[in-house]
């Protein structure tokens, strides 16, 4: 049974919402919230899942596969993301109706009116981060609520609903969606061209960032990290004079300044020095990027008034989340983790954290999986040349998501660019071949990675399995 939440709580066009690809990660988070704050959710997503049964135990109705029939009359409200098309039999209904169409950005803002919020942006690390963050705040009894692109390792969900007065939420910058919200505390961890199909240059990407940082609450604070584009950013927003900016990273003109990472096998030790105190703390995840995360946490917590030397320790609950260098399983002596990275900064970043983890005695095996052709097409050298990192990779075609084809862009443009730099790489056109190609490379004691922002991530359990038949 859902909680009894104050009216106020639940926007009155979300009293019966409809979402329009409900086990989507962005829009799962914000119908199981509202779900858990008493609202009557209902919606449709293309294929059954876990999330689909999640949100079912909370109460709400989820169609598999899309349908005019499956709107309700009485819905006062659908709700979409960018990827869902005009031709939707679902909204071309709504449209029909006179049923209000909210973008689920639009949504996530009035969640989070009255609460203390903390939006946590840039082009990666934005789901580790903002895990981080909620992890640590429920360690501390804060009770925030939540909306993360991945699932918690611990909660084993993607949003919650709390009854304390922090809303941390995940701010996408990929339709520009994340200039919706008005937080009080923002994170900006790195600034790079993404998203091409809506951003055609670096003047465009620092406009949308711009345009985020505004919307700031007055006396509220700007945190970014120690990404060239981050602090380009700190430098074009200075002049605001209702805006704190705090820096985070390693480099001496850091007010959160990263002394040392340690690594410690599938682990970091960190210390931060922060309004002159040093705190240490482990970090669950291996890598230098996700210390700098962390690091980024700790001082946007300690802007809404969190003792530091408190939620540092918190810090240290947080055991992973959903695709973030996540453990799926060992067979066969061999250990399958998986990674959502798919832009060339992430996939270098986790490759060479996987690479410090394994040592020199033990192999890094890739299945890399690319994800979108406006992506490839513009970035597929250099996540060729980040496959280099591996002892060897294998390559899937390309993963569509929202896109249409773009001719003459295949993962061959990966491939060819990974052997160009000298790198091991075989194509796989067949991702069914994947767990016996895998089985024939993998030796015990090798550590494969599975990468990529598709379906890549229902490999893992596969190889698993055929790792163990082999055995």
């Amino acid at each position: 049974m859902a909680p009894a939440i104050p009216a106020a709580m639940i926007p009155a066009a979300m009293e019966r919402p409809h979402f329009i690809g409900i086990g989507g990660a962005g829009m799962s988070g914000i119908a199981k919230i509202l779900a858990q704050r008493g609202a009557l959710v209902a919606g449709s997503d293309a294929r059954e899942s876990e999330t689909a049964a999640s949100l079912r135990a909370l109460g709400a109705t989820v169609h598999i596969g899309h349908a005019a029939v499956h709107l309700a009359d009485d819905t006062t409200a659908v709700v979409v993301s960018s990827a869902i098309r005009a031709d939707n039999p679902e909204l071309a209904r709504a449209t029909e109706l006179g049923i209000p169409v909210v973008h689920r950005s639009d949504a996530l803002a009035a969640l989070m009116t009255g609460l203390r919020a903390i939006a946590v942006a840039g082009t990666h690390g934005k789901t580790t981060t903002t895990s981080m963050l909620a992890v640590a705040l429920t360690e501390l009894g804060l009770a925030p609520s939540y909306a993360i692109g991945g699932d918690l390792a611990g909660p084993g969900t993607n949003a919650l609903h709390g009854d304390g007065e922090i809303f941390v939420a995940e701010a996408d910058e990929s339709d520009r969606s994340f200039q919706k919200y008005d937080p009080e505390v923002a994170i900006v961890l790195n600034v790079e061209l993404d998203h091409h199909a809506n951003y055609a240059s670096m003047d465009e990407i620092y406009e949308s960032f711009e345009a985020f940082v505004a919307k700031i609450r007055p006396g509220g604070t700007l945190v970014v990290g120690e990404h060239a584009g981050a602090r380009e950013l700190a430098r074009r927003v200075a002049g605001r004079d209702d805006l704190t900016i705090i820096r985070v990273g390693e480099s001496a003109d850091s007010d959160a300044r990263i002394l040392a990472i340690t690594p410690r096998g599938m682990t970091s030790e960190v210390t931060v020095a922060l309004d002159g105190t040093e705190h240490t703390f482990t970090v669950s995840v291996p890598g230098r990027h996700y210390a700098h995360n962390a690091a980024a946490a700790l001082a946007a917590g300690a802007r809404v008034g969190i003792d530091p030397a408190a939620l540092a320790q918190a810090l240290t609950a947080y055991t992973g989340v959903g695709r973030r260098l996540q453990l799926k399983g060992e067979a066969a002596g061999v250990q399958v983790i998986d990674s959502y990275a798919h832009h060339p900064t992430e996939m270098t970043a986790d490759l060479e954290a996987m690479r410090s983890a394994a040592g020199s005695e033990r192999r890094l095996l890739v299945v890399f999986q690319p994800h979108l052709f406006s992506r490839t097409q513009e970035l597929g050298k250099e996540m060729g040349q980040a496959l280099t990192l591996a002892d060897a990779s294998a390559v899937l075609e390309i993963y569509p998501a929202r896109e249409d084809p773009i001719p003459g862009i295949t993962s061959a443009l990966i491939i060819d660019a990974a052997r160009a730099a000298g790198a091991d790489v075989t194509a796989v056109s067949d991702k069914d071949t994947v767990p016996d190609v895998v089985a024939g490379m993998a030796k015990p004691g090798d550590l494969v990675l599975t990468m990529g922002a598709g379906d890549v991530t229902d490999l893992g359990p596969r190889i698993l399995a055929r790792l163990a038949d082999r055995d």
